[in-house]
């Protein structure tokens, strides 16, 4: 079931389109990534998810119904644009910010301690915020969001300064909150955090939703029947009897170890045939579909 579906969404600003006709279907219990240049619309569409902001055409539904405000209280978000208190103390911080989201007192402070010495923070909750280098503030911001245990999280790029040991603990907590039940939603132009921990994305490119799937699914429909292979043997008598038979990208003959072939071929019903042409003309060592990366599809789509 999703726990998401946004309809048709558009929304206009003056005379800009910030999303024009925009449908996603966010399943529930999944970690969800919006991608796109910066200006493409993601963090529009997160904003009309989190009624911040109401579409001008189409419908956000939650739970198989339309979305009310109530529903808010169900939903942590995380904006891209950090914004917490620079004069406040990060504890006091940290809790005002809980009891705003419905906690009670003794609540926020035990489950606040867990996560400050989950993060290893915990000495920092008597310092003023505007001690806090920016990854610790967003150490601080991502904890107040997911505090109150809701069923919707929504990043918008978690990721931003982070050094790559902190992007990574972040990136377990949100996998850990997922199997914990939660649905998280992010934002990232981050192509190797999209093939890390998304089951799902959705790109949005110049306003438009212009390719959404699984993401194992979307880079096999993306990958065009290209092979790699590995062999020892005579590399020109290879590439003559393979060439009669399909298209041959990359050739590389080695005479101190394996060379590599790189082949494209159209028919799947062809695969069969052509591997036998290699185990009858070398020593086949592999023989492995080239299935693309995240980075490479969102390039050739957003190009397109």
């Amino acid at each position: 079931m999703n726990i998401i579906t946004a309809s048709h969404i558009t929304k206009r600003y003056s005379v800009h389109t910030a999303l024009d006709d925009v449908s996603v279907e966010i399943p529930r219990g999944s970690v969800y990534g919006l991608l796109g240049p910066n200006g493409a619309g993601k963090t529009t569409l997160i904003r009309t998810i989190t009624r911040i902001l109401l579409p001008d055409e189409g419908e956000i539904c939650f739970d198989g119904r339309p979305i009310k405000q109530s529903d808010i209280y169900r939903i942590g978000y995380m904006p891209e644009e950090r914004g917490l208190y620079r004069k406040m103390k990060v504890g006091d911080q940290a809790l005002f910010l809980a009891r705003l989201k419905g906690m009670s007192r003794h609540d926020a402070l035990v489950a606040l301690k867990e996560w400050f010495e989950r993060f290893g923070i915990s000495e920092w909750w008597n310092k003023r915020v505007d001690d806090l280098s920016k990854g610790m503030a967003q150490k601080v911001q991502f904890i107040v969001t997911v505090l109150h245990k809701p069923e919707l999280l929504i990043f918008d790029e978690p990721f931003s300064g982070f050094d790559p040991i902190n992007a990574n603990i972040l990136k377990e907590e949100i996998l850990r909150l997922r199997n914990e039940g939660a649905t998280v939603i992010f934002s990232t132009h981050n192509m190797s955090s999209v093939e890390e921990i998304c089951d799902h994305i959705t790109l949005i490119n110049k306003s438009k939703n212009i390719l959404s799937g699984k993401v194992d699914d979307i880079r096999r429909a993306h990958g065009g029947n290209i092979f790699s292979v590995q062999y020892k043997g005579e590399s020109s008598l290879l590439t003559e009897r393979v060439g009669a038979i399909c298209e041959i990208l990359e050739s590389e003959p080695s005479n101190t170890s394996l060379s590599t072939l790189k082949v494209h071929i159209p028919r799947n019903e062809d695969i069969r045939s052509v591997v036998a042409t290699i185990n009858d003309t070398v020593e086949l060592h592999q023989f492995a579909e080239t299935i693309p990366s995240m980075n490479d599809i969102f390039i050739q789509a957003v190009r397109s």
